[in-house]
């Protein structure tokens, strides 16, 4: 097409979300901050609707909601209102996505949510509509132009949804005190699930572990450190803490006389270590900011189990 340019289009519609974005962020206030209160609060389940594209929005709110421990479900309006207003209970609260505000498919559910006194949340850019009168609360969006124009189809509106949604998400996930361990257990699959799993997974166990006690011989150190095949012997004291370990490095730098020498004369001391609770990822950064290949896994300063660099990268971790 003659003077058509798709890279000055897609930049006038990036432009146009953003200035929208930046006006939603600007008129967060009070609302929003009841709002995350009202879903803190929730002893049921986060129910979400909406229709269409907003519809569409709502099923994504949902599963990130689900996905960072808030207990989330979608209920289509429509579906509703042939049986199933049934899912929704009176501990829940309802988010309900609208940019108009009068859709007629969401009457019933306002009405149930009135019949049963259960919050209902609105997010819409109408506060006048019927949704936005009926509503607990409402979560204002700007009244930003679509990116489309004249076709007037959901860009900017559903962008904000999905925004305004994130940071629903978000704060309530800092108001709960939800950490990534916590996390990790609605993502036990994938990449971030193997970021997410803890040292204490993939470790090898006490009884794998290859240790001897400072006054060990080197000739019994090295035999241990072969037999494990882990590439290193850790170093324990009388009180069976970890004082040090030996490396292939420690090893060649102490290969004069090494046989008459003892596991606590040539160790390196103070290696690095990890817990069972460490994060994998976490674990993994810290092999490869050290440029190490093992941690010795501690409780109390004593060892518990080994983590290999291979066991990390079995996991999908890095």
């Amino acid at each position: 097409m003659s003077g058509f340019d798709a890279v000055e289009v897609g930049r006038r519609v990036l432009a146009i979300e953003v200035d929208a974005l930046r006006s939603l962020s600007e008129g967060l206030g009070e609302s929003f901050a009841k709002a995350v209160e009202t879903l803190f609060a929730c002893k049921g389940r986060i129910v979400c609707t909406g229709m269409g594209k907003s519809g569409h929005v709502a099923r994504k709110i949902t599963a990130t909601l689900a996905s960072t421990g808030a207990p989330a479900m979608f209920v289509h309006p429509a579906e509703a209102s042939h049986g199933d207003l049934g899912m929704i209970g009176q501990d829940d609260v309802l988010l309900a996505l609208s940019k108009s505000g009068d859709v007629r498919e969401l009457a019933d559910v306002i009405g149930y949510a009135h019949r049963f006194n259960i919050p209902l949340i609105a997010m819409t850019a109408n506060a006048d509509s019927q949704l936005g009168k009926a509503a607990t609360l409402v979560l204002l969006l700007p009244d930003a132009p679509e990116a489309t124009g004249e076709v007037s189809a959901p860009t900017t509106s559903t962008t904000l949804q999905i925004a305004l949604g994130d940071a629903l998400a978000v704060a309530l996930l800092e108001r709960r005190g939800f950490t990534a361990r916590d996390f990790h257990v609605f993502h036990p699959g994938g990449k971030l699930g193997a970021m997410l799993r803890t040292v204490g997974d993939l470790m090898h166990h006490l009884e794998e572990a290859p240790l001897v006690d400072e006054a060990t011989a080197m000739p019994l150190a090295i035999r241990v450190m072969t037999e494990r095949r882990l590439g290193v012997v850790g170093v324990t004291g009388p009180d069976g803490a970890l004082l040090g370990i030996v490396t292939d490095g420690d090893l060649r730098r102490n290969f004069e006389g090494l046989a008459g020498r003892t596991a606590g004369e040539i160790m390196t001391r103070n290696p690095k270590s990890v817990t069972a609770e460490t994060l994998a990822g976490d674990a993994a950064r810290l092999m490869n900011e050290s440029r190490i290949t093992v941690l010795f896994v501690v409780q109390d300063g004593r060892p518990v189990g080994v983590l290999h660099v291979h066991d990390v990268l079995s996991a999908g971790v890095v």
